[in-house]
């Protein structure tokens, strides 16, 4: 049976930087591999972040979104269907960040799924400098991807104190105490400078499995504040792009921004953007396209449109 790992994490967390450092991993041990990105928006840039892996040995496919949930989980299916015909020792599935985890499980289990599929590990990916202050619909996201996870990977601890590692653990058990998980993940946790991760340690990750435990469901998350604004076909040289994206995090007007992501032009070639509120990076990358994607929660998509001086375009 083919292993599905789920690399779960929120708005900003690293999900896709981390994927990127896993499958160079398992590529590295001599797995093939196929990568899934399942997102409820319409446009996919971390695609594109993903683009230098693809190989004979590592496929790329996505799920795109901009439908209804029932729609969205039968592309999944379909997708996964496709995936499993494919001779991958292993599929990677990277969902957005206000993903609802039950429908990974729900779909594996259903056939032809579940005789082609086995779950191999759950993986949470959380920023390391963890805000205390989350909304309601944010404390539950957190806890809805950690419950299952055998495996927690707090990114960006090179930048915080073990004070603040800590307080984000005691944060991650207290939202899990909330919807009725009794679970602590303080055993579970990987808590180390992604850059001196080594082998022992993404075998730990690939073997860390998931854990079944039950919660407070409070529905799907397509309710909730949570949406994207989408800013395209507008060129920004990358001084302008930094600007206006620490404008964005500063704004109270723009509503509470999580993340900033995509292309600025650079000569002949792209840097890619990657921005929380606490940091904000642009390397060089091969493949590009003109667009920016502002997400948050409670998002004000005139505002923001205005700063970024566009058309608006919302999903």
């Amino acid at each position: 049976m083919i292993k599905v790992d789920l690399i779960t994490g929120f708005l900003g967390s690293g999900k896709t930087t981390f994927l990127k450092r896993y499958a160079r991993y398992l590529l590295d041990s001599g797995q093939k591999i196929g990568i899934l990105e399942n997102d409820h928006g319409a446009v996919n840039v971390d695609m594109l972040f993903l683009n230098e892996l693809e190989s004979e040995r590592c496929g790329l496919d996505m799920v795109a979104g901009a439908c209804d949930a029932d729609c969205h989980r039968r592309r999944f299916k379909t997708k996964l269907i496709a995936l499993g015909m494919s001779g991958y020792d292993r599929v990677l599935i990277e969902p957005s960040g206000v993903f609802d985890v039950d429908e990974f499980f729900d779909v594996l289990y259903e056939e032809p799924l579940d005789r082609w599929y086995e779950i191999g590990s759950v993986i949470a990916v959380v920023n390391a400098d963890l805000e205390q202050a989350l909304s309601p619909d944010a404390a539950y996201l957190l806890a809805s991807q950690a419950a299952n996870a055998g495996v927690v990977v707090l990114s960006k601890t090179q930048l915080c104190s073990d004070e603040q590692v800590q307080a984000t653990v005691a944060r991650i058990d207290s939202a899990l105490a909330d919807i009725g998980c009794r679970r602590s993940i303080r055993d579970c946790v990987l808590a180390k400078d992604w850059d001196s991760l080594g082998d022992s340690d993404f075998e730990r990750i690939q073997n860390s499995g998931w854990v079944s435990e039950s919660y407070i469901k409070r529905g799907t998350t397509d309710d909730s504040g949570f949406s994207s604004v989408y800013i395209m076909n507008q060129a920004f040289t990358a001084q302008e792009l930094k600007e206006k994206t620490r404008q964005a995090f500063a704004s109270s007007a723009c509503g509470r921004v999580f993340r900033v992501k995509g292309f600025a032009r650079d000569g002949d070639g792209w840097l890619e953007l990657n921005a929380t509120a606490g940091n904000l990076s642009m390397r060089p990358t091969a493949l590009g396209q003109e667009i920016i994607i502002v997400i948050g929660e409670e998002l004000n998509a005139p505002e923001i449109h205005k700063l970024f001086q566009t058309k608006e375009t919302t999903i």
